[in-house]
């Protein structure tokens, strides 16, 4: 992920990167945008859903009304999803001190990006107590 923002040497090219991914982002549909979904923390509204596919992979779908927000999920969806629960669980924050989020995000963008972050997370921990249950 951080080789993808790079290649961009100023914060506005890499705003602009995240729009453009924020645009290329499918939306979810309406029955998805419940409040159960809704990402709790975030000055916009983020939808993230999560579901275990039969490889026992997360796959996540979101949407936001925000086009920056829309961006940073997007990011997160291509970060996450299609691991598994433990690589989900386990998987380390890094990238967003290499792009460099960490100081450049408002502190509400920030605040919200940590809690997409432990919704992703949230719905991996769930995944994986139900997949140990089936043992």
């Amino acid at each position: 992920m951080f080789k993808e923002f790079a290649q961009f040497n100023t914060w506005e090219e890499k705003y602009k990167h995240l729009i453009k991914m924020g645009q290329s982002l499918s939306p979810i549909e309406d029955q998805l945008k419940t409040e159960e979904n809704l990402v709790k923390g975030c000055q916009s509204q983020v939808w993230i859903f999560g579901k275990l596919n039969e490889e026992q992979k997360v796959v996540y779908h979101a949407d936001s009304d925000a086009l920056i927000v829309r961006g940073v999920v997007s990011l997160l969806l291509k970060v996450f999803s299609g691991g598994s629960p433990d690589e989900i669980i386990q998987s380390d924050l890094e990238f967003i001190k290499e792009i460099g989020f960490d100081r450049q995000l408002s502190p509400s963008r920030a605040n919200g990006l940590y809690s997409m972050i432990k919704q992703i997370k949230y719905y991996a921990q769930a995944y994986k107590a139900l997949l140990a249950s089936q043992k």
